[in-house]
């Protein structure tokens, strides 16, 4: 599974707190909300707060961890 968003935090090391925002419509209402989840990723290339990133699930690295920045799409 592969997730694209921005990193909101970097205060761990080796691990980025990544955003990843989605759209789902409403069940009754049916308008489109925006829905956010941060992940906890593992970092090998040192990002920066507001970097987009995308994500690749991995085997659960820790307790939270369970996925790896595969790249740097925008800095």
């Amino acid at each position: 599974m592969e997730l694209k968003g921005r990193v909101v935090s970097t205060k761990m090391q080796k691990t980025a707190v990544v955003e990843v925002e989605h759209l789902v419509p409403h069940p009754l209402y049916k308008k489109i909300m925006r829905r956010r989840k941060k992940f906890k990723a593992h970092d090998p290339f040192g990002v920066k707060v507001g970097d987009v990133v995308r994500l690749e699930s991995t085997k659960p690295l820790s307790r939270d961890k369970h996925f790896l920045i595969k790249e740097i799409v925008k800095k």
